[in-house]
């Protein structure tokens, strides 16, 4: 269990523990997917439409039908720029700012899979986290 600690291992080792761990479902892709535009209309606010695009790395037709899901759901607002009427501003809606800024607590398969694990276990885990943390 203990052979080979090289740190190339450990992060091989590491890399495909955390994989195993952190199954992505469908459900986290989505909060993934729009936390990111979130951040990228916070980061250019007043955003336009092309300004989310570049940022994300996506076309715009397929972020203008992300962006009306975001409307809909009440954490973006579209207000017409003051400077050039034909074009839309973006800006978060307070829930988008506060969903934006609420920590991920990991996805539901993490948190079971955590629970599963023995008081011990989760000491160790806080451990290793701490350590990673710390970057150094």
């Amino acid at each position: 269990m203990f052979g080979n600690s090289s740190p190339e291992a450990l992060a091989a080792r590491f890399t495909a523990v955390t994989h195993q761990w952190v199954v992505e479902g469908p459900n986290e892709r989505v909060d993934r997917a729009r936390r990111k535009l979130l951040g990228a209309i916070a980061s250019k606010e007043p955003a336009t439409l092309n300004q989310v695009a570049d940022t994300i790395g996506r076309g715009a037709p397929a972020v203008s039908r992300s962006v009306d899901a975001l409307v809909r759901a009440g954490l973006v607002e579209r207000t017409q720029d003051p400077d050039n009427r034909r074009r839309l501003c973006l800006r978060l809606t307070q829930d988008g700012k506060d969903q934006l800024a609420s920590r991920v607590a990991g996805g539901k398969s993490l948190r079971e899979k955590m629970g599963r694990l023995a008081q011990s276990e989760l000491r160790a885990v806080e451990r290793a986290i701490e350590i990673l943390e710390r970057g150094n």
